[in-house]
């Protein structure tokens, strides 16, 4: 199997979007230019898994932000629904998370970057995240898309670092306990 991991910004409240999808509180937050470790993130792994959501939000980012292959959750997009822009960059699948890590394995796949909010409480559900890097921005939204939500039993994290940025970013770092 591969490794499932995590690296995603939260407003201070939990939200990872508003409630239409949108991340307009992100940008201009850092003052200090740095990319808070999301790079050298990117090289340790395969490709990025990300839900229909995440996928209408980065579509429209202009360059394409991703050189690693993108798979998109989905029952109600097909690759069809794309255009040529994203032929060879992202592959549209509506396998549940264990059979579309199996054939990510298959495929040689190490490692995935699981990104948007449902399909990491999916993949958390289904026991295949093995780290979180969890980013709080120092702003509350007041309502949104959590990042979090129910679980089925306790997911037991195990707390590996903390790096506070001069511009009030707070990173932490967590295995997620198996069993």
């Amino acid at each position: 199997m591969i490794d499932c991991r995590v690296f995603i910004a939260t407003s201070l409240d939990g939200f990872i979007a508003r409630s239409d999808g949108a991340i307009d509180w992100l940008p201009g937050l850092g003052t200090d230019g740095g990319d808070y470790g999301y790079g050298a993130f990117l090289e340790t792994v395969d490709g990025i898994i990300m839900g229909h959501g995440s996928f209408e939000q980065v579509r429209r980012f202009d360059p394409w932000p991703y050189s690693k292959p993108v798979i998109v959750m989905s029952r109600s997009l097909h690759q069809d629904d794309l255009d040529s822009s994203f032929q060879g960059k992202v592959a549209i699948s509506a396998k549940a998370p264990e059979e579309l890590a199996a054939e990510l394995a298959g495929r040689g796949w190490r490692a995935a970057y699981v990104d948007g909010g449902k399909i990491i409480q999916s993949f958390l559900r289904a026991g295949l995240i093995t780290d979180m890097i969890i980013t709080r921005i120092p702003i509350l939204i007041g309502n949104g898309i959590p990042l979090f939500g129910p679980v089925d039993k306790d997911v037991q994290l195990e707390h590996r670092e903390t790096t506070a940025y001069p511009s009030g970013l707070v990173q932490s770092r967590y295995a997620v306990k198996k069993g």
